[in-house]
């Protein structure tokens, strides 16, 4: 009876220590004003500014140089086709190549298109003729509008004149011969190619996982600097154990994420309208253990940490390279073994 009472009164006693660890911490995260820009105004307001940025998705009207040196009526065509194109729009017409590079080195054009002068006569030749595109590569975005557009346009011209050589009577007989075999394109999850709802989803996963990391070491900096031994626990009866210790402080983390993580995965990619699969239930019952993680993860580097100015150091210049091992901007399985093994 006295063993039952001892391990009751031991219970008890470990979780009213881990209440008071938990009121201690929490009343240090609402005092501290770096934790707070961490765990509450960083989780709050950039998954709102990166969202905002790229809400557009995709670029239009990306402007191009067009070095026409055929002066043809089926030139003439072809631009006029690739103009009409929503994603560019033709705004400079050069006399040759090096005027329209200057206009690239000056971002005032982010590609070119060169018709050479026998474009035409080829044709009319029956020959094969050429279209140069050439694009700005650092802009990805540019690239895809303006070689897409252009890809699409030489098709179109393609069947035409196929169409045209054929000598065929019926519309039916013109469409096989301009396009015998066909195909639909069905994109996946990210139905509007767009950059946002490419890139934003990992983003808002990286927001919550660095400010966790950050606030949690900040508040152990701030700890050890406040304590006498500079130690990371409190002399207090209230911190006799281990376990009552990671409890109530991942239970005060846990607790400010819990509406953090719910703001950042439901109610960002619906208000501005990113793609979002899943029910709401199963996306934040696969985020409880990946909160947790970051929490724990968060709990052992503060170990190492010993002033706050060390969790900056330590955590910030992570950010790029934990987007990159997730596999977002790359293939998984072209990562090598041993950065998947890493990430």
């Amino acid at each position: 009876m006295k063993k039952k009472e001892t391990l009751l009164g031991r219970i008890r006693e470990g979780i009213n220590d881990m209440c008071y660890i938990w009121a201690k911490e929490m009343k240090s995260v609402v005092k501290d004003e770096g934790v707070l820009i961490f765990f509450i105004i960083v989780p709050l307001f950039y998954p709102l500014l990166y969202s905002w940025v790229y809400n557009n998705e995709v670029v239009r009207e990306v402007p191009v140089a067009v070095v026409d040196l055929s002066h043809s009526s089926m030139s003439r065509q072809f631009l006029r086709h690739f103009d009409s194109s929503p994603d560019v729009k033709v705004a400079w017409h050069c006399n040759n190549l090096e005027e329209a590079q200057r206009l690239i080195g000056h971002q005032q054009a982010y590609g070119i298109v060169y018709i050479p002068t026998d474009f035409a006569t080829r044709l009319s030749r029956m020959e094969q003729s050429t279209i140069s595109v050439y694009c700005n590569m650092s802009f990805l975005l540019y690239y895809k509008a303006i070689y897409q557009t252009a890809t699409a346009v030489v098709g179109t011209m393609n069947s035409k004149i196929q169409i045209s050589l054929s000598g065929q009577y019926t519309d039916r007989e013109d469409q096989l011969t301009a396009a015998p075999l066909t195909y639909e394109e069905v994109p996946l999850f990210n139905s509007a190619a767009g950059y946002g709802s490419f890139i934003i989803p990992a983003v808002l996963i990286l927001v919550i996982q660095q400010t966790l990391l950050l606030g949690i070491g900040l508040a152990a900096g701030t700890a050890r600097e406040q304590n006498r031994y500079r130690d990371l626990v409190p002399v207090s009866r209230h911190y006799n154990g281990i376990f009552r210790i990671v409890l109530g402080k991942s239970s005060c983390y846990a607790m400010v994420y819990a509406v953090l993580t719910a703001f950042e995965v439901l109610v960002v990619p619906r208000l501005f309208h990113f793609v979002h699969i899943g029910d709401n239930m199963t996306i934040l019952w696969v985020m409880v253990p990946f909160v947790l993680a970051c929490i724990f993860f968060g709990m052992f580097i503060s170990c190492i940490i010993r002033y706050r100015e060390n969790v900056i150091l330590l955590i910030v210049f992570t950010s790029v390279p934990f987007l990159f091992l997730t596999g977002v901007s790359w293939p998984l399985s072209s990562i090598p073994s041993v950065w998947q093994g890493v990430s």
